[in-house]
């Protein structure tokens, strides 16, 4: 059993930058998949980045140049840089770790709120 713990969101005004952070209860490395969803007032979840086992990176084309996925082995714990933040930003964030043996685990979320 895993658990993610998001943190890191607030408000901040647009151009401004913010780091989330996602902390895991278990070792999470091995996982086949992980990474940042978003979900907006009214939308449906989607892909922010996703980082594979072995190592290819996705970003959503609204964040490309702006975000950027970083994790720390010893803390087990993965980051989002999040830079020049626009409204349209503003969003729940999730992370998730993906197997695909069929484990799926998410976080509870982090609401980010960008003014402008």
């Amino acid at each position: 059993q895993v658990q993610l713990v998001e943190s890191g969101g607030g408000l901040v005004q647009a151009g401004g930058s913010l780091r989330l952070s996602c902390a895991a209860s278990g070792t999470i490395w091995s996982a086949d998949a992980m990474g940042w969803y978003r979900q907006a007032p009214g939308k449906q979840r989607e892909l922010v980045v996703s980082i594979t086992g072995g190592g290819s990176i996705n970003y959503g084309d609204s964040v490309k140049g702006r975000f950027t996925i970083s994790r720390d082995n010893a803390k087990n714990t993965m980051y989002l840089q999040m830079n020049s933040l626009k409204p349209e930003d503003t969003a729940v964030y999730y992370c998730n770790v993906f197997w695909i043996s069929g484990l799926d685990y998410w976080g509870k979320g982090t609401l980010v709120t960008i003014s402008s």
